[in-house]
Order: structure tokens, then C-alpha cells, then sequence
């Protein structure tokens, strides 16, 4: 069976682990708190002292700061050391994105009084410490749910309450999606005006150096942005095939297992690069084998000078309520980027809390439960809808509803998700794509149904990158590639790659 979310490099997760051990006792001590406590009082001219505990979360460790004759308190916030791989870029994205959408929604975002990306304490942020009384996912889980595990969307939730809780959500969402850019990339704030002038850092891109060891020079470059759509798509599908060459332990199983992840991957490029991608599901799509028989009303988006924000961790625990459950403040914007419209137009994929590929009882499970619960999100964005005046210039509940029944939901989320792609390819993909495959296939054989469509250069690449792959699987050991030769073995896998035709 294939896995719902394929395996992290281990090797590399253990020495990232020990690396961030290390890190903790550094910030723990008291020169850094000190050197925090200093630039907090520099920052805002008042006597500052260290609000214990320290935090510590998944990509950031937060300072509580007492200003003497104050109030208020602020937070000192720096990236998390081997946790965060991109630290400096993402401070200055990060700020530039939330003075932006301060100064251009109605989105509630702390205060941000300071942030610059070198320091005696490194990049860091100094925020607003916000008063709230829980975040959104405490109102939506299961209550009493035990603090180590993951929360997901309680079942016996009031279907009154978690439509006004939905309606909120969707308010936020409708905000977000009403800023264009011309460019797919990150903010940068210059002299206080916007411009997408940095590069896209996802959360897969941090996940792809941190747990599995991936060399930075076959991801996107620096401050290189895109200008259309499918420039994006073709980056998001050549990540998906560096991951799977240069992740060096624990991805491939076998040798049927590496086709199959090969097959996927170079169908997905292919996809890409003929601009297919960006229009699957909508008017446009005269390709895919379900387009045959799937009538959908929803037009493409503009591919070339129409982008919106989208933030890869914007999630229920991010956005904070206070006691009425009124949001008063969204944080935590890190992996925020111009990105194409196609990611807004689908439903969040956050209505059950938990990821797909994470859900206990199976990602087919998911679907069943989430399909159930779209039902009350579409009715909620279609009551924000009719209540608010600042609309996006598309009606998000006929994309969204369309997106679930045509598949532009999992093309999305495949295309975001390195080690959920393979499940959600064969499972979710695949057929919409090229049609039925053989009813009597196993699993492990579903590359065979499509490797005709690799032609015979292709087919040869894919025997290399087996080849190799099983050497690879003979020793635990963690390679430091060299630029060149890296960008050199994934231009080679993806072989000249001029597409097909479905």
C-alpha cells in the first residue's frame, strides 16, 4: 500500500535534532536573554525584563517582554536555530507581509514595533503580545484532547456554532484573497511600499534541507521571482523529483517503489511545463480524461499578472479569539507568498485541523469526513459572502465547490506536498488525468499503466535513477552534494522532457 505520507529522512531528522538541542541551551542562557532584553529597550526606549517561560515552537522561540511603566507586554521573536532553514529571508518576508496586510485589510495582525534580519541575537521580529483567551483550533477540536497529540476537528461539534466559527474563518480567507500582485514571490518592504521582489519560501522548501538533506542549489534561487503561473508549477514539480533523488535514506522501498515515485514525478513536470496544471478543473480544461465527462462553470484565473497571498502555515492554531471568538489577531505569517490564485480558489485544507496525509484512520477516511464538513464550510463563505462589502473579484463558494468535485483541491495540495505526493497522485490524480488504469493492478505496479507515456528517454532515465537509488539504500550515510553535479542529476532525470500528448 502506498504510504499517505512517505518517509523522512531519519538520518537527517537526528542530526537536525541534535543540532536544535544545542541551540535551546544557547537561548536559554542568560547572556542571550540579556542581549534580547537589551535590543527590547532599545527598540522602544524603555527599561525591558524577560517574561518567563521561554517559547518554544515550531519555527520560532518567543521572548516575553515586560516594558517597565507599561501595560502592555511585547514579544521578542527569533527563528528557530537548524529548525528554521532560511532564517534572514524569512524574517524580512515575514515582517514586509504583515505590515502589508496592516496597512491593506481589515486582517488583525500584532503591532510590529522592529525586525531586521542580522543582530546580535540574529534575524528577529519585535511584536505585539497580543491578550486572548484561546485560538481557533482549541474552539473547533475535541475538548480535553490530550496536549501531545494533534488536534482535529471535534465530531460533535454544534453544526450553529462551527458555521459561525467557519463564517470567521472565511472572512479572514475572502481578505487575504483580495490583494493582486503582478508576480509569483515574496514581499519586500522598501521605505514603506510593497513589492514582490524575493523569492517563494515554502514550508516543503524548509522541510526539504531539514529532514531530508536536500543541497539548496536545486531549489529555487534567490530573489528570482516567476511572472507566470506555470513557471511555478514547473519549479513545485522539479522540487518533487529533487526530493526523490537526493533524499538519500528511508523514501524508497524497492525498485517498483521507485518507479512508481519516478512515473509520478515526470508525468507531473510534463504536466507542468505544458501549462496543463494551472488549468485542470476549470472551463479551460480539454485535457484531462475526466473533462470528457466533468462539467465544471468556474474560468482559469489570470496566469501572468494576477497573483494572491497565500501562506502555507495559516491554520486554525495561528489565529487567536478572544472571549466571544472573535478573531483579534492572525499570527504567524512565515512561508507567506504571492502565490497562483489557483491555491485560493480551493477549500482550506484545514476545515478537520489535521492534514490528510496525518489522519489516523486513513486519508480515504479524511475525504469521507471532510466532504461531510465542506458541506457547512460552503454555506459559511457563502454567509460571508452575502455579508461583506469588500469581495474578492471571483465568488470563492462556486470555485471551492468546484475545486472538491473536480480534483483542483488534491492537484493543489499535491503540488505543495513532497511526502504527500505519491498517495495523492495514484489515489487522487492519476485517473482524472489519463483515465482508467488496469483494474488488477497491485499498487506497486500502477507505473506500469504509465510508462508508455515517458517515452524511451525517459524510460531510460528512469532505470538510472533506480539503479542508483538501490545503491544508495546499501549505506545510512547523509551526501553533501556538489552544485553542479545536483543540478546537473535532476536536469538529467527529468530528461528533455518536451511533454506527451494525453
Amino acid at each position: 500500500m502506498i504510504k499517505a505520507r512517505q518517509n523522512l529522512d531519519e538520518v537527517a531528522w537526528d542530526r537536525n535534532d541534535e543540532a536544535w538541542e544545542e541551540s535551546q541551551k544557547r537561548l536559554r542562557l542568560k547572556t542571550t536573554c540579556r542581549l534580547v532584553e537589551s535590543l527590547a529597550g532599545e527598540v522602544l526606549a524603555k527599561q525591558a525584563s524577560l517574561v518567563s517561560p521561554i517559547f518554544f515552537g515550531g519555527f520560532n522561540v518567543l521572548y516575553r517582554i515586560h516594558l517597565e511603566g507599561d501595560p502592555s507586554d511585547v514579544i521578542v521573536r527569533l527563528p528557530c536555530p537548524d529548525l528554521v532553514q532560511f532564517p534572514e529571508e524569512k524574517t524580512l518576508y515575514e515582517a514586509a507581509t504583515m505590515a502589508y496586510l496592516a496597512k491593506n485589510t481589515t486582517i488583525p495582525v500584532p503591532t510590529l514595533f522592529h525586525y531586521t534580519s542580522f543582530s546580535d541575537i540574529g534575524p528577529v521580529m519585535v511584536l505585539q503580545h497580543v491578550q486572548h483567551t484561546r485560538d481557533m483550533s482549541d474552539a473547533l477540536a475535541i475538548p480535553n484532547q490530550d496536549p501531545d497529540e494533534t488536534p482535529v476537528l471535534d465530531p460533535n461539534i454544534d453544526e450553529d456554532l462551527l458555521r459561525s466559527l467557519y463564517k470567521k474563518l472565511a472572512t479572514l480567507l475572502m481578505q487575504l484573497s483580495i490583494p493582486s500582485f503582478a508576480q509569483i514571490g515574496s514581499l519586500i518592504e522598501d521605505g514603506g511600499s510593497y513589492s514582490v521582489a524575493g523569492r517563494p519560501i515554502t514550508q516543503n522548501m524548509n522541510s526539504m534541507i531539514q529532514l531530508a538533506n536536500i543541497p539548496r542549489s536545486v531549489l529555487p534561487p534567490s530573489n528570482q521571482t516567476c511572472k507566470r503561473v506555470d513557471s511555478w508549477y514547473t519549479a513545485l514539480a522539479e522540487m518533487h523529483m529533487a526530493q526523490l533523488l537526493f533524499q538519500h535514506n528511508d523514501l524508497v522501498r524497492s525498485e517498483d517503489d521507485c518507479r512508481n515515485k519516478y512515473v509520478a514525478r515526470y508525468l507531473f513536470h510534463s504536466l507542468a511545463k505544458q501549462g496543463r496544471l494551472s488549468t485542470f478543473g476549470f472551463i479551460e480544461d480539454s485535457w484531462s480524461a475526466q473533462s470528457k465527462s466533468l462539467k465544471v462553470t468556474c474560468p482559469t484565473p489570470n496566469g501572468s499578472d494576477s497573483f494572491r497571498l497565500w501562506c502555507d502555515d495559516l491554520r486554525p492554531a495561528n489565529l487567536l479569539l478572544n472571549q466571544d471568538d472573535d478573531i483579534v489577531a492572525a499570527i504567524d505569517w512565515e512561508f507567506t507568498y504571492a502565490a497562483p490564485t489557483q491555491f485560493s480558489l480551493d477549500p482550506p485544507w484545514w476545515l478537520l485541523l489535521e492534514v490528510p496525509e496525518m489522519w489516523s484512520s486513513g486519508i480515504d477516511d479524511w475525504a469521507n469526513v471532510y466532504d461531510a464538513r465542506l458541506k457547512t464550510w460552503l454555506l459559511a463563505i457563502e454567509d460571508a459572502e452575502c455579508g461583506t462589502v469588500d469581495l474578492p473579484p471571483f465568488k470563492l463558494s462556486s470555485y471551492m465547490r468546484e475545486s472538491w468535485v473536480s480534483g483542483r483541491f488534491w492537484l493543489s495540495y499535491a503540488s505543495r506536498k513532497s511526502w504527500a505526493f505519491d498517495a495523492i497522485f495514484w489515489k487522487y490524480l492519476d485517473e482524472r488525468f489519463f483515465g482508467p488504469r488496469d483494474i488488477n493492478g497491485q499498487e506497486n505496479q500502477f507505473w506500469t499503466a504509465r510508462v508508455h507515456l515517458l517515452g524511451e528517454g525517459g524510460r531510460k532515465h528512469m532505470e538510472m535513477v533506480v539503479q542508483r537509488k538501490m545503491k544508495e539504500a546499501k549505506e545510512r550515510v547523509l551526501v553533501d552534494w556538489d552544485s553542479a553535479t545536483a543540478r546537473e542529476l535532476l536536469h538529467e532525470a527529468l530528461g528533455d522532457d518536451r511533454g506527451f500528448e494525453v
